[in-house]
């Protein structure tokens, strides 16, 4: 898997997210939209580099599916934020609006270890295990 592409320029690992694994396994897809009473045939997604910036999930969720967080890494001509300037700058900012079932707050988090680690190894060691405790873990197992 090209790691590097399928992760979006803020951190969002967009190869663990159920719209993109239900790209390759149809069953999980079919469940997840009947789950979600989604049209299955409207959201394809394929990651936010390939589709410029554009996030089916978000449409999902009603929220602008465009992306200002990709508009800004163009602009600033840079491949993730951690590699601007202004990093971290307040569109990285966690927000509780629909926390509970979607991991933006990782973004900061996930570009620090990418920064530290490389998107491969970040991706194929921890990513996985990241997005699942962010789910499942509760408060008091890290503190």
């Amino acid at each position: 898997m090209d790691y590097r592409n399928m992760t979006a320029p803020c951190g969002k690992d967009c190869f663990n997210c159920p719209l993109y694994i239900g790209e390759e396994n149809k069953e999980n897809r079919r469940e997840f939209f009947e789950r979600g009473n989604i049209p299955d045939e409207k959201y394809r997604c394929l990651g936010c580099r390939d589709n410029k910036g554009y996030c089916p999930g978000l449409e999902i969720l009603g929220i602008d599916p465009h992306c200002k967080t990709y508009q800004c890494v163009q602009e600033h001509k840079v491949e993730f934020c951690f590699e601007c300037g202004q990093f971290p700058c307040f569109r990285l900012q966690p927000v509780a609006d629909r926390a509970e079932r979607v991991p933006h707050a990782l973004k900061v988090y996930n570009l620090c270890l990418i920064k530290k680690m490389g998107v491969e190894k970040w991706a194929e060691e921890l990513s996985k295990k990241i997005f699942s405790d962010y789910y499942t873990r509760k408060l008091n197992d890290f503190m």
